[in-house]
């Protein structure tokens, strides 16, 4: 082979070395370069990872705040709102108001109670106290008219209060105030209907009301409540009719009330699982009737009647039911 042949192939062969050493150069250094690249871009990654997560917290952070203060500034407003509301319906509820007016303060504060849970019982309360006005009886009919136009409108009012009350008591009540506190304290009841209500869970409180005069309506109705008081309450004149009504669970205190003239009803009633207290109530005139009252777990107490000189009537013969006491030496088989 001649010289010239041999220093082209070796000058070949060099080449190629250096073309070989070339490509594994580049080779070597586009991957050194693309682990360069990938670290570069997965710390970029971590990098804007970390970022938004951040900015993801800061975020949700600053939302929460503003959501709490638009919390707070909203239940500001209602509570300022239903403060107002409060204050308009207690000023038409002032016995200087017309009648028309009066009414107006009664649907409105109605409707607050159900609006306004917190603050319900407060409602209530006042519907309960516009009872205890002093109450204007009846001037007869030889009064004026524009006397007798005052007292119908204002027993309608009344009458009115009777009426929202009972109706948020009833099962197809749109709201309940079952379970709470109802004050009739010495409130006169000239008529005015609780049928079918359901007193339960709070108390209700009759002491020493009275119930002159028209017919006061308690039939059907529940008292599961803790206590209901009718202490010293006066029936003289009127009919009151707790036909059907049920007695439960807790004690219903009669004591001290006097029976006078008039009627009052328990025919039918149902007496379960509570005590019902008639001790130191007076029977004295008027007819009281419990025919056909049922008697069960509970106790029924008369044992302690101050006057018993006209005995309710109790419908049954020979000795009383399980659970009802009645005084000494008196006689047990009524007609």
């Amino acid at each position: 082979m001649s010289p010239e042949v041999i220093a082209a192939i070796i000058a070949a062969s060099v080449s190629f070395v250096t073309l070989i050493g070339t490509l594994a150069a580049q080779f070597f250094g586009y991957r050194a370069t693309s682990r360069d690249t990938e670290t570069t871009l997965r710390e970029q990654r971590e990098q804007l990872d970390k970022t938004l997560a951040e900015q993801r917290e800061q975020l949700d952070r600053t939302l929460a705040e503003q959501s709490k203060q638009l919390d707070r500034t909203l239940a500001e407003q209602r509570t300022r709102t239903q403060n107002e509301r409060f204050a308009t319906a207690a000023d038409k509820l002032g016995s200087d108001k017309p009648p028309a007016v009066r009414l107006a303060g009664v649907y409105a504060m109605a409707g607050l109670a159900d609006d306004w849970e917190e603050n319900r019982q407060t409602c209530i309360n006042v519907l309960c106290a516009y009872l205890h006005i002093p109450y204007e009886p009846d001037p007869g009919d030889k009064a004026s008219a524009q006397e007798r136009l005052n007292f119908l409108a204002s027993r309608e009012v009344r009458h009115t209060v009777i009426e929202v009350i009972t109706a948020h008591l009833k099962d197809d009540a749109a709201t309940s105030w079952r379970g709470l506190n109802f004050n009739f304290i010495g409130v006169v009841f000239d008529g005015g209907s609780f049928a079918d209500a359901r007193f339960s869970g709070g108390t209700v409180d009759f002491g020493w009301a009275q119930f002159p005069e028209r017919w006061v309506d308690f039939s059907r109705v529940e008292f599961s409540c803790r206590k209901v008081n009718f202490g010293g309450a006066k029936f003289f004149g009127g009919t009151v009719d707790f036909k059907g009504a049920k007695f439960s669970d807790g004690v219903a205190d009669f004591g001290g009330a006097e029976f006078r003239h008039g009627e009052v009803r328990f025919m039918r009633a149902e007496f379960a699982g509570g005590t019902v207290n008639f001790s130191d109530a007076e029977f004295a005139g008027g007819m009281v009737d419990f025919s056909d009252a049922k008697f069960s777990g509970g106790t029924v107490d008369f044992s302690a009647a101050a006057d018993w000189s006209h005995p309710p009537t109790f419908g049954w013969d020979g000795l009383p039911p399980h659970g009802v006491k009645l005084p000494a030496a008196t006689v047990q088989n009524q007609p």
